[in-house]
């Protein structure tokens, strides 16, 4: 179960344990297409503001309304993000409820990190839908998540690579390994210690339920230590 103190675990750590959390977040500001005039991002999930702010630096005429269940995720978002404004606005949601997606229109990009992997198969097909209608024609969504690797070998590397990268990133970040042991004691590898509330989806099954859903150029962007960051865009017309 996700708790504060799980956010705050995130917050304190997050910088460790996610793979090239640096380059994930490159990607998809650069996934999302430029606008010259005012358009809106919706990050479903904002957690602490990183990737808002990168989106927000890099595209100027954007405004982001981060929405996340955790106060204080949101909290530390309209701190680190209050320098940009007007532009970045915050909004309490449960991303198993359906009752916020009929908030949001003609939205240019819709992005998720880590998030979408809490929910079974029938909710991600079913959010990819309602994403669907929220995009104006050439909006994009793009999520970066874990996913299910789709063979025991693969879980095995999957497993591998992401102890590697802690590990890799604690010393480069700190000169010592404290961080990646705390990821050990924590059991935070998912592809090592399984939780009830982790329901990640196979690669696969995820580009499928986008071409289902409508999306065109559905493709799989960027991926290592069983992280990927995959998505499509609705048609102009």
């Amino acid at each position: 179960m996700w708790t504060d103190q799980t956010a705050k675990t995130f917050i304190d750590y997050g910088r460790y344990f996610v793979p090239h959390r640096e380059t994930q977040i490159e990607v998809i500001c650069n996934l999302i297409p430029p606008g010259k005039e005012p358009f809106l991002i919706l990050e479903l999930a904002c957690g602490e503001g990183l990737l808002a702010g990168a989106l927000l630096d890099k595209h100027r005429s954007a405004n982001v309304i981060g929405l996340d269940a955790s106060q204080l995720m949101l909290q530390q978002a309209k701190k680190r993000l209050n320098k940009f404004g007007e532009r970045f606005e915050t909004k309490t949601f449960d991303l198993f409820d359906h009752s916020w997606r009929q908030d949001f229109n003609c939205v240019q990009a819709v992005v998720s990190s880590l998030a979408i992997h809490h929910l079974d198969e029938k909710q991600k097909s079913r959010l990819f839908k309602d994403v669907f209608k929220m995009l104006g024609g050439g909006g994009v969504l793009i999520i970066a998540d874990v996913i299910q690797p789709a063979s025991e070998t693969a879980i095995r590397q999957a497993a591998d690579a992401w102890d590697a990268d802690v590990k890799r990133r604690a010393v480069d970040l700190d000169g010592d390994e404290a961080a990646y042991e705390y990821f050990q004691r924590e059991g935070w590898n998912m592809f090592r210690y399984s939780d009830p509330i982790d329901k990640p989806s196979t690669i696969v099954e995820q580009l499928r339920w986008l071409e289902e859903a409508g999306y065109e150029e559905v493709d799989l962007f960027w991926m290592t230590a069983g992280h990927a960051i995959f998505g499509g865009s609705k048609p102009e017309k």
